[in-house]
């Protein structure tokens, strides 16, 4: 695989049973480009390596006055410097691709998984977490891809120098073959604490990371009550503990670099004395102590590598396992990667029902649903639509819910793309991608609602006109002008009605909503209800909403309390007859009907008291 033909078709089915599992299967999946790797990695340490012998011929044929001699030198170490450059230049750039490749099959891999859950994901990983996964646990992950060619490179190539100094010169080959696996697994003892210490590093980093990003997430509601100062505290609290999880950390691999450096000096010593009592005694020659003593000099460098897979595989292993642990989510009980869990089948038409609560919306027909809860109206909204997941209770210790079904059909077990194109879920925060107003509505959908119809239902004009004139175009074409990222440059209530107008334009056979109008105010949101109720005349529309505007344009109210459908009826009449739909609605408490109550009591009881005290009052004046 190459850059240029990146993305891959299919990144393949992951194995999520454990961190390592998960390094492994995505190293299998690149061993092509591994191979690769490590060819021109034995090339470039190899040359490096053969560079001695001819330093070492150099030296020699000074000694004895050979020109012949030294010119083959000179010639065998210009063909080495070649490999080495040769080597070096393609090993880097095979192993940048493992990495790229690597981070690139990962990131694809989450974003599968993020489309197939949907909303659902952030109530199973905090979205800190997500974000750390996406961003540095990747580059952690294709950081020990990428190593792991070298090290392999280096490994070999320890081999073949320690092989061929013993055939070279047995006596100082045997020094080196003996020290240098020592110094190769002198540093195994010191990695069990330095990979503890730096998990425990990496997991305050990535709590940090989750705080600032819900933090940022939440900073406008945090200034509105004052609370800044103390998530400030917080976060300052929590980046002090990575501070010192760091430094930690740092001393260990600190540690491990001062024996990398320390014994190989003790070698080096050690084969430079013992080499010149053997070239004294005359059992060597000046040219072959001169090999040894540079190619050990040069070890130092593939020995490097052993100290780099140390740390890329320690910093890469949580980043693995926090990778795995999202991969493992599923939706239906479809297995990850099943073809027919891509293939789409005939979507179910009918009756939309959830079994956990009760609430029923009939084909064709416009319910509104009221909830006390917000939180359990936005859960409700995603179970309607098939997003959350069935094996939500492994991981909260809740309950297992059953699915919602549509004409019958649970649609956890459908294929994702069949549930998502029978149920369209808009939630109260509908994200606005960056692009023009004409690409935001060219989404999937059944073509029979025009862009204007749907623009139109959600009363968008003031938007249109404020695109307009924003425009950079001759022609002030509304649907030609960019929208910045999340339609920064538009107000709360127009980012809500261009969403709902994209929702329209996809004409779903099923369309839940989520609070659709509650950034705007209430005479636009009266045209916006009974512009959704025209649009979707003959189609099933679930709307999530306590406004009595919207709730008057229902042609079916359901009110669910406590888990459960509690009240069916329309919105005038379960106005007069259900006090825990009117509380929710005019957001009146449990005190304030009482004291009417009450107040209506006293006012009945006064005016049946009055009548005898009149007649006394007449009959003494």
């Amino acid at each position: 695989m190459q850059i240029r033909d990146l993305p891959y078709p299919d990144p393949g089915v992951p194995d999520v049973r454990s961190g390592p599992r998960f390094l492994y299967w995505l190293g299998r999946n690149q061993l092509g480009g591994q191979l690769k790797s490590l060819s021109w990695g034995l090339l470039h340490q190899c040359g490096v390596a053969g560079l001695p012998l001819g330093v070492g011929l150099a030296v020699q044929a000074v000694v004895d006055r050979s020109g012949s001699r030294l010119a083959v030198a000179a010639g065998l170490i210009a063909l080495l410097g070649v490999a080495v450059a040769l080597g070096d230049t393609m090993l880097h750039r095979t192993a940048v691709t493992n990495w790229i490749t690597a981070a690139a099959r990962v990131q694809q891999l989450l974003a599968r998984k993020t489309a197939e859950l949907g909303s659902a994901l952030t109530r199973r990983v905090a979205a800190g977490e997500v974000v750390a996964v996406s961003t540095g646990d990747v580059e952690k992950i294709g950081w020990f891809v990428e190593a792991l060619s070298r090290f392999a490179a280096a490994a070999l190539t320890l081999v073949v120098v320690c092989v061929g100094l013993m055939v070279y010169q047995p006596a100082l080959g045997i020094v080196v073959a003996i020290g240098v696996p020592v110094l190769a697994l002198a540093v195994l003892p010191l990695l069990p604490k330095a990979t503890r210490r730096a998990d425990a590093q990496r997991e305050k980093a990535g709590k940090a990371t989750e705080l600032a990003s819900d933090t940022v997430a939440g900073l406008r509601v945090l200034r509105g009550i004052g609370g800044e100062d103390l998530f400030l505290g917080r976060y300052r609290s929590a980046s002090q503990e990575v501070r010192k999880a760091a430094v930690r950390s740092a001393r260990m691999w600190a540690l491990i670099s001062a024996v990398q450096v320390l014994l190989p000096g003790l070698l080096l010593i050690t084969v430079v004395v013992y080499g010149a009592k053997l070239t004294l005694d005359g059992r060597i020659a000046v040219g072959e102590l001169v090999t040894v003593y540079s190619a050990v000099t040069l070890l130092l460098y593939p020995l490097r590598h052993f100290e780099e897979i140390a740390m890329a595989y320690s910093f890469s292993r949580p980043s693995a396992k926090r990778t795995a642990r999202v991969l493992a989510l599923e939706r239906t009980a479809y297995a990850p990667g099943d073809p027919a869990a891509s293939v789409a089948e005939e979507p179910p038409a009918g009756d939309l029902y959830d079994p956990a609560t009760g609430l029923l919306a009939p084909a064709g027909r416009f319910t509104a649903v009221v909830c006390g809860d917000p939180d359990m109206a936005g859960v409700l909204a995603e179970r309607l639509g098939g997003h959350a997941t069935t094996d939500t209770a492994t991981t909260t210790g809740e309950a297992a819910q059953p699915s919602a079904l549509l004409g019958g059909v649970a649609l956890d077990d459908l294929p994702l793309i069949t549930a998502r194109g029978a149920v369209l879920v808009q939630d109260k925060d509908p994200v606005l991608l960056s692009g023009t107003l004409s690409e935001l509505l060219d989404v999937p959908a059944s073509g029979n609602v025009a862009a204007a119809d749907a623009l139109e239902a959600a009363h968008c004009d003031d938007v249109l006109a404020a695109l307009a004139q924003a425009s950079t175009d001759s022609t002030d074409d509304p649907m030609r002008t960019r929208i910045t990222e999340r339609g920064r440059s538009l107000s709360g209530g127009q980012r809500q009605r261009l969403a709902l107008a994209r929702s329209l334009v996809t004409d779903p056979e099923v369309l839940v909503l989520d609070e659709p109008t509650s950034a705007v105010d209430s005479h636009t949101e009266a045209r916006v209800a009974a512009g959704v109720k025209r649009l979707r005349t003959g189609r099933t529309t679930v709307v999530f909403a306590s406004s009595p505007l919207l709730l008057d344009q229902a042609d079916r109210v359901v009110l669910v309390h406590e888990g459960a459908v509690a009240a069916v009826g329309v919105h005038r009449e379960l106005l007069h007859t259900d006090t825990r739909y009117r509380a929710v609605v005019t957001r009146e408490s449990a005190d304030e009907d009482a004291v009417d109550a009450a107040s209506a009591a006293s006012t009945r009881a006064m005016a049946h008291a009055d009548v005898p005290v009149l007649e006394e009052i007449e009959e003494s004046a």
